[in-house]
């Protein structure tokens, strides 16, 4: 049903987005909790620099002249068609990700082990997405160029794969973390403060919230004053990092966590993180905000 509703004018199809995902209500005249201002920030907050942001080759140069390219992962080509990828090029190991959205990643740890057609098939499946219609209108994506970037596979030394760093950011403030780790194989992820004690507040089941013990890394005090600079002047967004033995990379920005879907357990951190979120007004006589302030 939400598949064939999603080219409604988005002030309607946020609220059956959200009331089909969380089970509440939408209220956009007056949201409180984080999820309903992630729903009003996709109808109403459109600074074009966002679909920069939000593009992961063209969010580069942002990232270059905010805090310098020493931070970037390398990268081995861009394309805009599936059959400019050129593996022999490539090295052993590497991924390749759509720029345009999100989830679309092919990790690459053994060249020799890959299917070359059945991975041109998902490029080109890949670039016939939008990510705007693809899931709740998320206004950024709707004009990000599809294209395909290969870059360096990262590996930290430990563990099956890499620990994500995502800081959520508040008018120029970093907040509090979320951290991932093995995506890959068995998924888990938690929030913590910044002082790196692990917070009270999930929004996966149980099953799938870190429970081990996570050591703070070297480069944490870098990471957060690096999210804090990138995120300068936006009311919300997520800034994501990895540490490479003690060496900060950039990953991406996000300006709709899990697309304002999922709610908080404990319920009163759903109004708890929205109270964080201090929504711009809307200019008199415009109906949408186009500038950053």
């Amino acid at each position: 049903m939400l598949k064939k509703m999603r080219f409604l004018p988005p002030q309607k199809y946020a609220h059956f987005l959200y009331e089909y995902a969380t089970g509440k209500k939408l209220n956009l005249n007056n949201p409180t909790e984080f999820n309903e201002k992630i729903q009003w920030y996709k109808v109403f907050y459109h600074p074009k620099i966002l679909n920069q942001l939000v593009d992961k080759y063209a969010v580069r140069s942002y990232v270059e002249d905010k805090i310098g390219s020493q931070f970037l992962n390398e990268i081995y080509g861009i394309y805009n068609t599936a059959d400019e990828v050129d593996f022999d090029e490539l090295p052993n190991k590497f991924v390749i990700k759509g720029t345009h959205a999100s989830s679309f990643n092919l990790i690459v740890t053994d060249k020799k082990k890959l299917d070359k057609v059945k991975a041109r098939k998902l490029f080109k499946k890949w670039l016939s997405k939008n990510q705007y219609y693809r899931t709740g209108q998320e206004w950024a994506y709707k004009d990000v160029k599809p294209r395909l970037m290969a870059e360096k596979f990262m590996e930290d030394g430990g563990g099956s794969s890499l620990l994500d760093y995502k800081f959520y950011c508040f008018n120029g403030k970093a907040k509090f973390l979320e951290i991932h780790l093995d995506r890959e194989s068995n998924h888990k992820r938690a929030f913590f403060d910044l002082d790196f004690k692990k917070l009270p507040f999930r929004y996966v089941v149980i099953e799938e919230e870190i429970t081990e013990k996570i050591e703070k890394p070297s480069n944490f005090d870098e990471m957060i004053l690096l999210a804090e600079n990138l995120s300068a002047k936006f009311p919300f967004v997520r800034v994501d990092f990895y540490s490479i033995y003690g060496k900060t990379i950039f990953g991406e920005m996000t300006f709709y966590p899990s697309d304002g879907r999922k709610d908080y357990y404990p319920n009163e951190y759903n109004k708890i993180i929205g109270d964080l979120f201090v929504l711009p007004e809307i200019p008199k006589g415009q109906h949408i905000i186009t500038a950053v302030v």
